[in-house]
């Protein structure tokens, strides 16, 4: 019996949801060309200039017909060739108007801006959502997609006031093969064809029924992320999902609500080019409601309780935050309620501020002006006579007192000023004061929180973090409030913002009794926490007596050579980069020559030459060892921009403190950790390796000194759900050989063991035939069972191996992809990505890479192995 639920059901359905939501319903033939009721001219036309013509002269009654005229062309003729720039430019005419001139009554030349839209009331805007639109490929498309179909005829389109800003493309839910990936093909598909469609286009979404995902004009798959929630409650921090309903009604609830989709459209999309290339970036959901509750809240600290605390937004590294913190700045700048207000981004690191600096940099068309940083109190002084808004960068430092002075003269006693402050729980952002004896004698110090609120008495003060606050953290509550909004790794992974971290434990031999475990105080780590060894020495002789035993020659020796042969091992499952952190400087630079060593190709003279480099501070003082890895400003910025290059050929890097915070790199997929850390430290900078990235499925943390304990009690602060997504990956070997017995038990009576032990080409050949044979013999379903194990496995192998479970079944592995390639012969000519974004070819690739090299490692042991534990509990990450 044919079931009655298919793509149509679909899309009736979203059409329902979306009519409740107040949009009109068209069916695309109706109002097709020749047709009665027909609203445009021939089928390549993708506006609705009707609509369109009459909305303009709604917004703008006071424009001439020749005004409204000139406004129509310019958003109707595209002005390059390129689609992604023809979209940048419509985006800037939908948010700010079209600049027209035109003669007023008494003659002269007069030029406004003609209103696209209507913001200030969403509902006065004609929304339509129309299916079956049925639209003409592009006759000078022709010689370039040939092989593409002549007509297209996307799902749903939602046009708003006569433009298409949106495409809904659908796929049945209970086709197995009708996935929302597939969807998302078809609007690639259409991108190519009838590029003209997307030139307005605000959002794209695919969906299957049961998963709805939104992305960008420029969003490759990974990018497609879902929408969980239809609201928020501005005064909880946190989300409330909706579980209940489809996540396609959640995705158009919460994005087509007509006040949502103008909201995301004016403060939540910025532009930017990455190697030559447009992207478009676009708020996810977590980002736009954490964003809009913050708007809420500093208005109402301003207007209301003026107690200056705004609140602290929690959003773990890795998920946008420093997009968020732009979202931010660009939404609250522009409310009429902060009358032209001044955003001061604080840091506590020159590096943040400069990595922040260009992400606000590149939102520059958002904040409506280019930002600024202050050079130093005096500077910053200057900057803020300025009555008008502007956005000032600068560090915390700054606010120090000058000279033997205690606290800090007002710089300016406005209430429209906001600071925005990123990584907030740190401990010099704090009230307290204490004593100190000097030279001076004793005299009282005040931390540099402050001496802001000094400097200025009624600012605002916001605080944006990836870490939790401790929960004995009196001081930080103290400067910003309570959450705002918490965004945590649980929900993260779930939604596949980051991709989950797995922790190796591979500590090399030390032969240090129990006093002389690698331990770090507390003291000692606020005082040295960002700063480089010269001072940490003389601050404390511990580090430098520990800094000697990790450093001795003997085991940087073996840290080397693991490394060597871990990376080059986990590089053919996976392809990506790795970051090694080292303990001091000196051993940075000695490790990198104990490395060039075992590998002198992967050395370059020239900063961009070489696969391996050092980065560090420093000065012309230092000591010839570490000359040749100190560079300006400058040249650090342009290694990192070759670092975030995936295919630079830049693929390793040794740092002791730089690139652990705020550093994305999205082809980073090993951390190995030489040094002593804990706490929000650690957990910074393992999170450098939980970014998305194509075919990523997760990044590994290599620990040669423990940090088990670290780890625990970094956690304690983070959710439940939080402390288990910090992995031992022994749970990924433990998943691997599930899918191996799975799949090895599919060859039940069929001895396969001739073809790894045998290397005769002939005998292997018949063999191949003969395993495909074997799965055949169960017919399409077991067959399907088969691909659908086989590529599990790859993926969980790419993610365990070099973990001795996956050594052991390397050939097998590989045997079981061989076999899988054959069955699979129709896809490679057309291959269709599958879950999680890889292709079947990339996973064969991944695996049948590995060769015949294994760990085998004599002084560096797997410590849970060394325990005897063969099921690991994830619960020693947590309480």
């Amino acid at each position: 019996m044919a079931s009655k639920y298919n793509e149509d059901t679909v899309e009736q359905a979203a059409l329902i949801w979306l009519q409740e939501l107040g949009y009109t319903h068209i069916y695309g033939p109706d109002i097709a060309p020749d047709q009665p009721a027909a609203e445009r001219e021939n089928y390549r036309e993708v506006i609705l200039t009707g609509r369109l013509r009459h909305a303009l002269e709604a917004l703008n009654p006071h424009f001439p017909p020749e005004a409204i005229d000139e406004a129509l062309r310019q958003l109707t003729v595209p002005q390059t060739p390129s689609l992604t720039e023809n979209n940048h430019r419509f985006h800037n005419l939908l948010v700010n108007g079209v600049n027209v001139g035109y003669q007023d009554s008494d003659g002269r030349t007069v030029y406004q801006q003609a209103r696209v839209l209507n913001y200030g009331q969403p509902e006065a805007n004609d929304w339509l959502a129309v299916n079956q639109f049925s639209i003409r490929r592009d006759s000078h498309l022709h010689h370039q997609a040939a092989d593409l179909e002549g007509t297209y005829r996307p799902d749903i389109l939602i046009f708003v006031n006569g433009l298409p800003l949106a495409v809904i493309e659908l796929k049945n839910t209970g086709d197995e093969q009708a996935t929302t990936e597939k969807a998302f093909h078809q609007l690639q598909t259409y991108k190519q064809g009838i590029p003209n469609l997307f030139i307005p286009n605000c959002a794209l979404v695919a969906s299957d029924g049961a998963d709805a995902r939104l992305g960008s004009l420029t969003s490759g798959w990974e990018w497609f992320k879902p929408w969980r929630a239809v609201s928020a409650d501005p005064h909880s921090d946190t989300l409330a999902l909706d579980t209940g309903e489809s996540q396609l009604e959640t995705l158009l609830r919460g994005v087509f609500t007509p006040a949502h989709f103008l909201d995301l459209t004016r403060y939540f999309t910025v532009f930017e080019t990455y190697s030559g290339q447009i992207v478009k970036k676009t708020a996810g959901y977590h980002q736009f409601y954490a964003v809009n509750k913050a708007v809420h809240a500093t208005v109402e600290a301003i207007h209301k309780r003026q107690d200056g605390k705004v609140g602290v937004v929690w959003h773990t590294q890795g998920s946008g935050k420093s997009l968020s913190m732009l979202f931010y700045a660009g939404k609250i700048i522009q409310q009429p309620a902060m009358a032209n207000p001044t955003l001061v981004v604080l840091t506590d690191r020159n590096d943040l501020d400069d990595q922040l600096f260009h992400t606000f940099s590149i939102g520059h068309e958002l904040l409506r002006q280019t930002p600024k940083q202050a050079e130093s109190i005096e500077d910053l002084r200057e900057k803020l006579k300025v009555a008008a808004g502007s956005v000032i960068f600068t560090t915390i430092q700054k606010f120090a007192p000058p000279g033997d002075a205690t606290l800090n003269e007002p710089l300016s006693e406005r209430s429209n000023i906001v600071f925005i402050v990123d990584e907030a729980h740190r401990s010099q952002y704090g009230f307290e004061s204490r004593f100190i004896e000097d030279a001076q004698g004793v005299r009282q110090v005040y931390g540099l929180a402050q001496h802001m609120r000094d400097a200025l008495p009624n600012a605002t003060f916001i605080g944006f973090t990836g870490t939790p606050i401790s929960l004995t953290d009196r001081n930080t509550r103290h400067v910003f409030g309570d959450y705002i909004d918490i965004y945590d790794i649980q929900r993260a992974v779930e939604d596949q913002a980051t991709v989950p971290i797995y922790y190796e434990a591979r500590h090399a031999k030390l032969n240090l009794d129990a006093a002389m475990q690698p331990q770090i105080d507390p003291e000692f780590e606020e005082v040295t926490e960002g700063q480089e060894e010269i001072l940490v020495e003389k601050t404390k002789n511990k580090w430098a007596r520990l800094a000697a035993v990790v450093g001795a020659e003997e085991r940087l020796d073996l840290v080397a050579a693991d490394i060597v042969s871990h990376y080059e091992m986990r590089n053919q499952a996976l392809p990506g980069k790795a970051m090694i952190v080292g303990m001091t400087r000196d051993i940075c630079a000695r490790l990198y020559k104990k490395i060039i060593d075992l590998r002198p190709e992967w050395h370059g003279d020239k900063d961009d030459e070489g696969r391996l480099k050092v980065v560090i501070s420093g000065s012309s003082s230092d000591t010839q060892l570490l000359q040749p890895h100190i560079r300006t400003k400058s040249g650090r910025r342009e290694l990192a921009t070759r670092f975030r290059k995936a295919d630079s050929g830049f693929d390793l890097v040794i740092v002791r403190d730089m690139w652990l915070t705020g550093f994305d790199a999205p082809a980073l997929h090993t951390m190995y950790v030489d040094k002593p850390m804990k706490g929000h430290g650690l957990m910074q900078a393992i999170a450098r390796v939980n970014r998305v990235y194509p075919e990523k499925e997760g990044g590994l943390v290599v620990a040669y000194l423990p940090l088990e304990l670290q780890l625990q009690e970094a956690l304690k602060d983070y959710t439940e759900g939080d402390k288990k997504q910090i992995n031992v990956q022994d749970a990924a070997a433990e998943e691997m050989v599930r899918y191996y017995h799975i799949v090895k038990d599919m060859f039940f009576g069929f001895d396969y063991r001739p073809f790894i032990e045998d290397d005769h080409p002939t005998k292997r050949l018949t063999l191949l035939s003969q395993a495909a044979g074997h799965i055949l013999k169960g017919r399409d379903q077991k067959r399907n069972r088969f691909i659908e194990q086989t590529t599990a496995l790859g993926r969980a192998y790419a993610l365990a191996n070099p973990h001795p479970d996956a050594v052991a079944i390397r050939d097998e592995v590989a045997f079981f992809q061989i076999v899988k390639a054959s069955l699979v012969k129709t896809e490679i000519t057309n291959p269709v990505p599958m879950g999680n974004g890889r292709t079947p070819q990339a996973v064969d690739a991944a695996v049948q890479s590995i060769v015949d090299r294994a760990v085998a490692p004599e002084a560096v042991v797997d410590l849970l192995s060394l325990a005897g534990i063969k099921k690991p509990d994830i619960g020693i990450l947590s309480e």
